[in-house]
């Protein structure tokens, strides 16, 4: 069986875009599955990681066809736009940024991909009279990627399944866009469209689900995972300080305001405690959680940009606890930061900030592995960050987390190997 996976993020592409489907390309041949990539030439990504490359498998067929970035043209009015795209949307704009926004928004639906969509399909439609395929997939965002299947579903009748990483119109930011009624509309027309053509769709969380099963009813959730062949028990030495790490981008949204509260009060209440803290951030962080972290004056603190995927794995593992922060927006019940697995498999404490009902909440509690705090019950949050350091100065903090292999990728992938067996052969 082959099948065509349809995708803008591929390697050399770093960050959370590319893991997915890398990793079900990685195991989809354990299980009689040939995967075709057809992604873009030249791309504008705004992170590089090609240490990635040795999880491609040896032979993958990689077909790609040139695209046209509107991102190119706004960076000439405004340098910084060219970045400003991976997972940041500028609050306080300037009014040229006003402008761009208001374009973007209304004028690139569903997204700056769009232009990629016609000629993809035009491409495609010749590549699959020249080659055999049994089912295309394709996988948003950007979302403009699920209507070059929808279209080849159409003029085609081929097997298609459409993959959602993240939600399309309850994506996080999607209520700060400045659209009009007419490009909302716009929107969710598209989106159930996609639904209902598609013979199934994918998607990360219980919650998501939900909210697609209105439009279709072949809907399955499939999470992200965490992947590695390396030993569990291996000896890790752990951070000297009282490390709290979190890892990825951190923007607005996602600033765990509740927490810096938390950690500035145990400060003032206890000396020792100042000095063992140490705040890590990997990853890209927005100008707001840089204001609000200036505010409290934390002695320690750690930035790094961004390191390789394999540096990441081995701060994750040598952390005293890892943070997890949920984005405080209307979606935030069903928002599971894809960090979260791999965070398991570091089998460190997970403290997360975000809704105590939520679908990250669920896993944190089938698995053991963390607690997660409400975005604004700071007595709940002094509580159990004291309760992790009593236990870090013991010498004893651990978390003995349970049921994680479900979320192993190769796992996943045979998970996905059904379903996608299922649609070609119904």
């Amino acid at each position: 069986m082959r099948a065509l996976i349809i995708t803008y993020y591929w390697v050399p592409a770093g960050g959370s875009g590319v893991q997915r489907w890398l990793k079900f390309v990685k195991y989809l041949r354990d299980f009689g599955i040939e995967p075709v990539i057809y992604t873009v030439d030249g791309a504008n990504y705004p992170i590089i990681d090609t240490s990635l490359e040795k999880d491609i498998p040896e032979g993958i067929e990689v077909v790609k066809s040139t695209i046209r970035e509107p991102n190119n043209i706004f960076s000439i009015l405004k340098k910084s736009e060219t970045k400003t795209s991976a997972g940041f949307l500028d609050l306080n704009p300037s009014l040229i940024g006003q402008v761009m926004q208001y374009v973007r928004a209304n004028y690139f639906i569903p997204d700056a991909r769009k232009f990629w969509v016609k000629p993809s399909v035009n491409k495609l439609k010749k590549y699959l009279k020249e080659n055999t395929i049994d089912a295309i997939i394709t996988t948003g965002p950007p979302h403009s990627l699920h209507l070059i299947g929808l279209q080849l579903k159409k003029e085609l009748g081929l097997k298609w399944i459409a993959d959602f990483r993240d939600p399309w119109t309850d994506i996080d930011y999607f209520h700060q866009l400045p659209l009009t009624e007419k490009a909302k509309a716009k929107h969710h027309q598209l989106e159930q469209e996609v639904l209902r053509y598609a013979n199934a769709s994918l998607v990360v969380g219980e919650t998501m689900k939900k909210n697609y099963q209105k439009f279709s009813k072949n809907i399955h959730v499939i999470t992200n995972g965490f992947d590695s062949e390396e030993n569990n028990k291996e000896n890790v030495i752990l951070d000297e300080k009282f490390s709290i790490t979190h890892i990825g981008l951190m923007n607005a949204d996602r600033n765990p305001k509740i927490l810096w509260r938390a950690l500035s009060e145990l400060c003032k209440e206890d000396k020792e405690f100042t000095e063992d803290l140490e705040i890590k951030l990997i990853g890209k962080v927005a100008e707001e959680v840089e204001k609000a972290l200036g505010v409290y004056e934390f002695k320690n603190i750690t930035k790094i940009a961004y390191v390789p995927h394999k540096e990441v794995q081995q701060h994750q593992k040598t952390s005293q606890v890892l943070l997890l922060a949920v984005n405080k927006v209307p979606s935030a019940k069903g928002i599971i930061t894809g960090k979260i697995f791999e965070y398991l498999q570091a089998k460190r404490p997970i403290l997360a900030v975000g809704p105590e009902d939520g679908d990250l909440a669920e896993i944190l509690a089938k698995t053991n592995s963390g607690t997660i705090v409400d975005f604004d019950d700071v007595v709940k949050m002094k509580k159990e960050i004291k309760l992790l350091y009593n236990q870090y100065k013991k010498g004893a903090l651990e978390v003995n987390s349970e049921n994680i292999e479900q979320y192993h990728r190769k796992k996943l992938t045979e998970k996905l190997s059904i379903i996608l067996k299922q649609v070609v052969n119904s």
